[in-house]
């Protein structure tokens, strides 16, 4: 049996447990949230992508 999950879930699972479990506190995710935001929209977009892409392509191909 194969789950598939969004990379976004997978990430919104991770800060939702490093909120409630490492007790991390809301600020700092908003503030990392809006730097995310930020590197979207510079010249390191297509880089990142590429990467995110590669990781995931990776990490699919060892199943």
């Amino acid at each position: 049996m194969t789950i598939q999950l969004p990379l976004v879930v997978v990430l919104g699972l991770i800060v939702w447990l490093l909120v409630k479990v490492m007790r991390l506190r809301l600020w700092i995710v908003a503030v990392v949230l809006l730097f995310g935001f930020y590197l979207a929209h510079t010249m390191f977009a297509p880089v990142i992508n590429d990467t995110t892409k590669t990781g995931v392509d990776v990490v699919n191909q060892h199943r």
